[in-house]
């Protein structure tokens, strides 16, 4: 019984994460209908700026993070007013193969700038600590990432239902053409969803940041579940982005403790299994 509540628990902590990681991924498709494969190099350029900030500025990780967010942001708008925006003109395969392209050179950028061995970061004030609640002990700092996604969400989630930028969003995302009409500029729209997008993952990989290793290759690992998640989820779901990913964090947990190997396989299974019986995924729409 102990093992299993464990169990769960470190498994919704993690998809809070991981959840966290597909937000941004989910904004910007719900919005222009473009995949971004460099999604996963946006979260780990976040890891080395709250890493190169932290160490060369002798801060706390944890205040990084408003600066790794600010990043993160600005690499979003970037990438939207210096690419996407031209892609979009093109058709589904320029968008898709210029994403891509945007991957390998942001990683390999990363790699010839910093090198490709790993960092970790070994000074603050949650790194090592843990906390012990009735039958199990909690990594502290994944606690606290795990309280900052699910407070982000919440922020995320707020400002799409409840405010009129969220509103043009929506509007943006439904009928671009129409939104238009109605006096929203669209154009900014679409680069304000890239922002948020990048801001989200900049802040996911941040917080990784301290309890994961950073590397230039460690995208790819969370943006091939980011997308299992964001499918699973329904594209475009915010709600369906943090359910399902609770559920890729409870089903890596369990598979991970029983069959570490392959415990990503479990993942891709739940995966298939919803898009042949409900192809939008849980909560598309």
């Amino acid at each position: 019984m102990a093992l299993a509540a464990e169990i769960t628990a470190s498994g919704i902590l993690m998809g809070s994460i991981f959840a966290l990681v597909a937000l941004g991924l989910t904004l910007i498709f719900g919005v222009m209908n473009v995949v971004n494969f460099a999604h996963g190099e946006f979260l780990m350029i976040g890891m080395y700026s709250a890493f190169l900030i932290s160490t060369f500025l002798s801060i706390e990780p944890l205040v990084s993070l408003p600066f790794v967010a600010v990043v993160g942001f600005l690499l979003g708008i970037i990438t939207y007013y210096l690419l996407i925006r031209y892609l979009l003109r093109g058709p589904m395969i320029a968008q898709l193969f210029g994403t891509f392209g945007l991957m390998l050179f942001l990683r390999y950028l990363v790699m010839f700038i910093l090198g490709p061995n790993p960092r970790v970061l070994h000074q603050g004030v949650l790194i090592g600590k843990s906390v012990s609640l009735s039958w199990f002990t909690f990594d502290i700092s994944k606690l606290a990432a795990a309280g900052f996604s699910i407070l982000l969400f919440v922020l995320v989630s707020w400002m799409i239902e409840r405010t009129k930028l969220g509103r043009a969003l929506r509007a943006t995302s439904i009928d671009a053409e129409a939104a238009g009409y109605m006096g929203i500029d669209t154009e900014k729209m679409n680069a304000l969803a890239w922002g948020i997008g990048g801001a989200t993952a900049g802040i996911a990989g941040g917080l990784l940041a301290n309890f994961y290793y950073i590397t230039p290759t460690v995208g790819m690992l969370f943006i091939m579940i980011a997308f299992a998640t964001v499918a699973l989820g329904g594209f475009g779901s915010i709600r369906g982005a943090f359910i399902a990913g609770l559920i890729v964090g409870l089903i890596m947990m369990v598979a991970g403790y029983y069959l570490s190997q392959i415990k990503l396989a479990f993942v891709y299974l739940a995966y298939f299994l919803v898009v042949v019986l409900r192809p939008r995924g849980l909560f598309g729409w």
